[in-house]
Parts: C-alpha cells; structure tokens; sequence
C-alpha cells in the first residue's frame, strides 16, 4: 500500500506539474476556450466508457448527476481551465504552477464564507496573510512583463478560487454521486459550456506538431488518466494523504519550465514559493505550530 501511494503521487504531481508547460506550448497556436474546449470533451469521452464499465447502472448514474456536472463543469473546469490557459499567454508557466498553489487558502477562505460557525485565527489566519503576501510578490515581480504579466498572474489566482469552490461544491455532492461519475460528468459539462466559445476560437490553420501533442498529453495523461489515478489514491489512501500533491506541484512546474522552455528562475518565482507554501500549510491546517502530528490539507 505505502509503495503504491509513493507510485501514485509521483505520477499525479508529474502529469499536473507539466499541464502547465503543455499548456504554455499549445497556446500561442491555439486560443484558450477551444484547448480547453478540446481538453474537456476527449477527457468526458473517455471517462464516459470506464463509468460504464465499473457501475452496472452507470448510464442512470450519468443521467442523474447532469445537474452537479454542469455546475462543477463550469467552476472546476471550464472557468478556471481557461483562465489559467489565458494567464499562460503572458506569464511563465512556472510561475502559473506557483501561483495556482493558492487552492487550499481559497478553500479555508470559502469556508469561513459560507460556513459562520468556522473561524479561523492565529497560526491559520497569519498563514493566509503569509500566503496572500507571497501572491503579491509573485504578481508584481515579473520582469519586463508589467502589467499583463499581473493580470496573467491573477487570472490563474482567479483560477484557484474558481478551483476552491469546486472543491467545496464536489465534496458536498460526492456522499450521493461516486467520484468517477462526478468527474465524467463535469468533463461534459464543461465542454458543453465552452463549446459556443472555442466555435469562435478554434484555429483556422493546422497547429504544430508541438502544439497537438502537447493538448494530446494534457488532455489524456494530465486530465482522463490523472481523474483515474486521483479516484484509485482517495479509494486506496484517503483524501488527506493525496493533498501532499498540492506540495509537489509548484516545484515541479518550475522545473519543467526552467528545464524544457528555458523560463528563469525568478528570485520573486522562488520568494512567492517560500511564502505560498507555508501559507497553505498553516492557513490550511495542515502545519500546526506546537503539535506532535500535523493533520493534512483540505482541499
């Protein structure tokens, strides 16, 4: 079981660290709404035959989760798919790896939003404020981007608060509708959302060969595959233990970056890691100063 939690994780921070270089490649050739349009749709179809396969009644399972679909298709995957993919056109995909590390901070933020009885205070609140500072000096220390490079930069913070209510959203609705099923439907619904806009965006010439492959790997490996490894660890391993992922992410989008574009490691890159980071684990809970064990994230 422990080795294949350590299998597991590898792949899952492997195949999301690189959706973001894949997405850096792919968007100078094709626009935002039509790759994500692209990534949805194939991803839907092709979750669509293994929910089928694994429930006996999988079809009336699909049917009856349109209406959670829609909605998770639309915040967890249409909106911030897109902004993350537009951020892209004007930010380094290392630094959209860093910046969308804030997912859990949204999620504790949501949640005292939406939940009074929550409150939050001390070691937590200081690393929300730790983790919203290091958003700051990621945001406004790109070099030679001004301020599209902001904007690039916040629309994939946008991103992770669209991400923190799917979250919130899906988690409530997971008691009635298993993951997989929720997961194809949200595909599907997602790409019905985006459907009228990629109409108007999808490219008028053939792409490079750069640019399908790399919306191929990112919608079979970082999206159809990666929804099947992510329901096998929360199954096999539980949901605290697969959110150290959120932990792996930003690093390894910076390497892939560095390493396969040629991006600089920015000294604002790295000083927004050293904040976000420990502002997740503190503002999430998962780093309790003064405790033996330290409970993981919630995302």
């Amino acid at each position: 079981m422990t080795r294949s939690y350590g299998w597991l994780l590898a792949f899952l921070a492997t195949v999301w660290g690189a959706s973001y270089l894949f997405i850096k490649v792919a968007v100078d050739e094709i626009e935002p709404t039509a790759m994500m349009f692209i990534r949805t749709s194939v991803a839907g179809l092709m979750l669509l035959p293994f929910v089928l396969a694994r429930f006996e009644d999988g079809a009336e399972r699909l049917r009856r989760a349109w209406r959670p679909g829609l909605v998770l298709g639309i915040i967890n995957a249409a909106v911030p798919f897109t902004l993350i993919a537009w951020g892209e056109k004007h930010i380094d995909s290392g630094v959209a790896g860093v910046a969308n590390a804030t997912v859990p901070l949204f999620v504790v933020l949501l949640a005292l939003r939406f939940s009074p009885s929550q409150r939050v205070g001390g070691a937590r609140l200081a690393g929300i404020l730790v983790g919203l500072v290091g958003v700051a000096v990621l945001a406004g220390g790109q070099p030679g981007g001004g301020w599209w490079a902001i904007a690039g930069t916040l629309a994939v913070v946008l991103a992770s608060l669209s991400y923190a209510g799917g979250g919130l959203y899906g988690g409530a609705r997971t008691a009635d509708t298993p993951g997989p099923v929720l997961a194809t439907a949200s595909m599907l619904g997602g790409a019905l959302v985006l459907a009228p806009f990629a109409a108007l965006q999808f490219p008028r010439a053939v792409p490079s060969w750069e640019a399908v492959a790399s919306v191929a790997a990112l919608t079979v490996l970082g999206t159809a595959v990666a929804q099947i490894v992510l329901f096998r660890m929360l199954r096999l391993h539980g949901a605290a233990r697969v959110t150290l992922v959120t932990y792996l992410l930003p690093p390894t989008a910076l390497l892939y970056g560095a390493v396969l574009l040629d991006e600089r490691i920015t000294v604002a890159a790295l000083v927004g890691l050293a904040l976000i980071l420990p502002g997740v684990a503190l503002g999430s809970g998962a780093l309790r100063p003064g405790r033996r064990a330290a409970a993981s994230p919630s995302q």
